[in-house]
């Protein structure tokens, strides 16, 4: 599958993977700021953003499908960042084809299993009648119901877009991701270790790396260095300067 990027800058390439219901813009910020020394690509993962929808929706094809992007670009040396999901893709990728890159850095999620299926997010954006609904604020109002804070349904809402014969639609293919959701709770499944530099970054408020993943996260990944920046799940989003100059540390 060939998916949509987003390419800035010179150098070291630095392949960054959004979480789920993300998309490419979620790096902005970031990837404009490592661009000044790095070559960054932000790529929307299938089924999320610009990229092509297709029923298949797990770990295994979402690799495969960056190990072409890589191969296509004929990129070595490459740094690998995923948040959340994209973390897991990450981690995956590192653990079946080490070659692909140097560095990897993994934000605010763990190789264990998730449980996904009471999913309050994918429940609020089903909630939300695509076909039926004028403005962006009603959509926004039915989200409410699930979802109270502003900035995530901000986040959320981004996967909305207006169809010229009027009305809305979903850029992401939420059909498959919703039939799909347990995929993304799965804990690693890659076999192996992964030996090289690998950096994983918390946030101070979420729990989605706890002190006891430690143990087994230097298991996989026996070089893993840990950072932990005052934020929720959404780490370089919420901390994005302290975000980059972590990573730039890290990369060098």
């Amino acid at each position: 599958m060939e998916l949509f990027f987003r390419e800035l800058g010179q150098g070291q390439p630095i392949v960054m993977l959004h979480g789920i219901f993300g998309s490419s813009d979620n790096w902005l910020t970031q990837s404009k700021i490592l661009s000044e020394k790095y070559r960054t690509f932000a790529l929307d993962l299938r089924n999320h953003g610009q990229s092509p929808h297709d029923e298949a929706f797990d770990y295994n094809v979402m690799v495969e499908d960056v190990v072409d992007f890589i191969n296509s670009k004929q990129l070595t040396d490459a740094v690998v960042i995923g948040h959340s999901m994209g973390g897991k893709v990450a981690m995956n990728l590192a653990l079946a084809h080490p070659d692909k890159l140097s560095k990897l850095i993994v934000v605010d999620i763990a190789p264990k299993e998730y449980d996904m299926s009471d999913y309050i997010y994918t429940k609020a954006l089903n909630a939300i009648s695509i076909d039926s609904i004028a403005t962006r604020q009603e959509a926004d109002e039915a989200l409410s119901e699930f979802v109270p804070e502003p900035d995530v349904r901000q986040f959320l809402l981004k996967n909305l877009q207006r169809k010229a014969e009027g009305g809305f639609n979903w850029k992401l293919n939420l059909p498959s991701i919703t039939a799909n959701i347990l995929n993304v709770g799965r804990a690693v499944q890659s076999k192996g270790t992964f030996d090289k530099p690998t950096l994983f970054v918390r946030g101070s408020k979420s729990r989605y790396i706890l002190d006891g993943d430690i143990e087994n996260i230097k298991r996989i990944f026996p070089a893993a260095e840990f950072e932990t920046l005052d934020a929720g799940h959404w780490v370089p989003a919420e901390k994005p300067m302290e975000f980059v100059e972590v990573v730039k540390k890290f990369v060098g």
